[in-house]
């Protein structure tokens, strides 16, 4: 096999498998909750807004996952952002 292709297909596998971007994302999120609970008014709409978009990077960390301890973890993830989704439709 030539090298260069295979140095091409691990580029692509990594690439398509890397959670860097969700990861970053996700601390934003977390980061805009926090701001939100400090603003105080409001919030009911707007937190179940980002935790929708918490889940959609758990799942797409899940989709991207072939480890099985990703895999666990997105899946605890996706757990606790549902926990946190049933108190936040308490609030609104």
């Amino acid at each position: 096999m030539d090298e260069s292709i295979l140095a091409t297909e691990v580029t692509i596998f990594a690439d398509r498998i890397c959670v860097d971007e969700e990861t970053v994302r996700l601390k934003s999120h977390i980061k805009n909750m926090k701001s939100a609970f400090s603003n105080g008014e409001n919030v009911g709409r707007k937190l179940d807004f980002i935790a929708q978009e918490m889940n959609r990077e758990a799942n797409t960390i899940l989709s991207k996952s072939s480890d099985l301890l990703v895999t666990n973890t997105a899946i605890d993830l996706k757990s606790e952002i549902e926990k946190i989704r049933e108190q936040i439709q308490n609030i609104e």
